[in-house]
């Protein structure tokens, strides 16, 4: 299959759904959802979002199920779009520069931009929890909200990146830095393709599989942005190149330099690919995924 015409039609069907769902520009918060949205239509691959709709595709490919999870998609992206403009933050990394555009901050004031976040966070839940939105049973929203903050939260991508600020400028082991990457980055990707699976009713077997697939694209991701960190310019990511050295962050290419670390994410694509061996066809994009995530140049 074409992976970047999966990528580019699903890209688009997300954010068109997500201009139908979010808050509009008006009204006495005017100025807090221009932040929200100026950050979530600032650009981005859209891949969790894509990566939950993947899934539910390998699983059971017909239109309506999409637009049941489209909502739950669409959330996803809120709660990565809100850890980036948390991430840009002076007391985080302090950039000012994401997806070639000014971070959140550099416009709205840090208050801003952390009322920013929050209210993208909080307007996640509301979407997958907003029977209204999407023709998913009560049980599945609940399972599906249960493991959307478990993953978002201080066992998950909070707690990651916590664990990732107090061991800047430390020399750490590599089971911490696994960790860090499991939790910071694995664990919404992770979440995001077994939300898929969930709204699109797959099995436990399938489940098995999918979150095997996921728990490796997840590692795979996180060693290709320490390797692009590395390697790429600033102009190229579209963020301050070099971030991870000037931080004192442990990363793969210390560990292991810099083509052990591409060996390592190849075997991570590797890994998620064979996970995906009682799949048919269906799966094709989440196999495509897998290779474009190893293969991404931002």
């Amino acid at each position: 299959m074409n992976i970047k015409n999966y990528l580019e039609q699903k890209r688009s069907l997300v954010e068109e759904a997500m201009d139908r769902f979010m808050l509009e520009e008006s009204g006495p918060f005017k100025k807090h959802i221009e932040a929200m949205r100026y950050s979530l239509f600032a650009g981005g691959k859209r891949i969790r979002p894509i990566l939950c709709l993947a899934a539910a595709d390998s699983i059971c490919a017909q239109e309506r199920t999409q637009e049941n999870l489209l909502p739950v998609a669409c959330a996803l992206e809120c709660i990565h779009t809100y850890s980036l403009i948390h991430d840009d933050l002076p007391a985080m990394d302090d950039d000012q520069l994401r997806r070639g555009k000014a971070t959140n901050h550099v416009l709205y004031g840090e208050a801003g931009a952390i009322l920013a976040g929050d209210g993208l966070l909080s307007w996640a839940f509301d979407l997958i929890a907003d029977r209204g939105k999407g023709n998913l049973t009560a049980e599945k929203r609940l399972d599906i909200c249960h493991m959307v903050a478990r993953a978002a939260g201080s066992l998950g991508m909070v707690g990651g990146q916590q664990l990732d600020i107090q061991s800047e400028n430390k020399e750490i082991d590599f089971d911490t830095l696994a960790t860090i990457h499991r939790s910071k980055t694995g664990a919404l990707i992770t979440c995001s393709i077994m939300s898929g699976a969930i709204g699109a009713g797959a099995n436990a077997k399938q489940l098995h599989a999918l979150e095997e697939y996921g728990n490796n694209i997840g590692l795979a991701f996180q060693i290709i942005d320490d390797l692009l960190d590395a390697t790429a310019t600033t102009e190229e990511l579209g963020k301050t190149a070099g971030s991870d050295a000037e931080h004192g962050k442990a990363t793969y290419p210390l560990f292991f330099g810099i083509d052990k670390t591409r060996e390592k994410a190849k075997a991570a694509v590797d890994n998620a690919i064979k996970a995906l061996t009682l799949f048919d066809h269906r799966a094709d994009p989440l196999r495509g995924l897998a290779n474009y995530i190893y293969s991404r140049t931002n």
